[in-house]
């Protein structure tokens, strides 16, 4: 039915936006994803979901206990519409349901760390899938987020100041892990599947009243 839907639906939008569709698929990834903790600045929440999109990751795991996520949607430029974002709110258990879902699909999780010694970007492996966490603005990852890594991930620093912001440690980390990706003997690369559920997400995202339109696709499939 997915394939028939997204047949029916493609005739609503241009061959120049399916083509695009396919040339963004080729790129995007699973095999990364980041995990934002408590992050409260919208700018900063913005700036990190339009860098995912321009790196090809397509899933952002966003908790939610202390600080609601929003964006700016003159910094994010859309971006939001083309990624999967998975977010938890539920106080008690946003973290460990988290954490729990990202395990059972395979993922290694990374913290990022100032303190904590383990590896530099440069080095985090790449052989298992991984989700790389950052932490709220001010104090970083908790220690319940800490207490759940695979290991701890760092950006080597040269300067006076401590850390990066974090919309631009997000945005170098995923350069460096994306370009070294594509350069291993990696499969990255999105399955058949995913690629059929993404293009009817962006075709539902691309079309103006998109439920009117399906609702008649399904009239006449009775």
């Amino acid at each position: 039915m997915n394939n028939e839907l997204i047949n029916y639906l493609s005739g609503f939008v241009t061959e120049a936006r399916l083509k695009r569709f396919e040339e963004v698929l080729k790129n995007r990834t699973r095999h990364l994803a980041i995990g934002l903790e408590n992050i409260y600045q919208p700018h900063n929440a913005s700036a990190v979901l339009r860098s995912c999109d321009c790196f090809g990751i397509q899933d952002v795991y966003i908790i939610e206990n202390e600080n609601k996520y929003t964006y700016n949607p003159d910094v994010s430029l859309g971006s939001e519409k083309w990624l999967t974002l998975n977010r938890y709110n539920d106080k008690d258990k946003s973290l460990d349901t988290c954490i729990n879902s990202l395990k059972t699909k395979g993922y290694k999780i990374a913290v990022t760390s100032l303190h904590r010694d383990n590896y530099t970007i440069e080095e985090v492996p790449l052989n298992n899938k991984l989700a790389l966490f950052f932490g709220t603005e001010m104090r970083g990852a908790t220690n319940e987020l800490e207490s759940k890594a695979d290991m701890f991930v760092k950006i080597p620093m040269l300067g006076f100041t401590e850390s990066f912001n974090i919309s631009v440690a997000a945005a170098l980390s995923m350069y460096a892990l994306s370009s070294r990706l594509r350069k291993e003997n990696i499969n990255w690369q999105l399955s058949e599947l995913d690629k059929e559920e993404l293009r009817l997400q962006w075709l539902r995202n691309t079309i103006p009243k998109v439920e009117l339109i399906e609702k008649d696709f399904l009239e006449k499939q009775k």
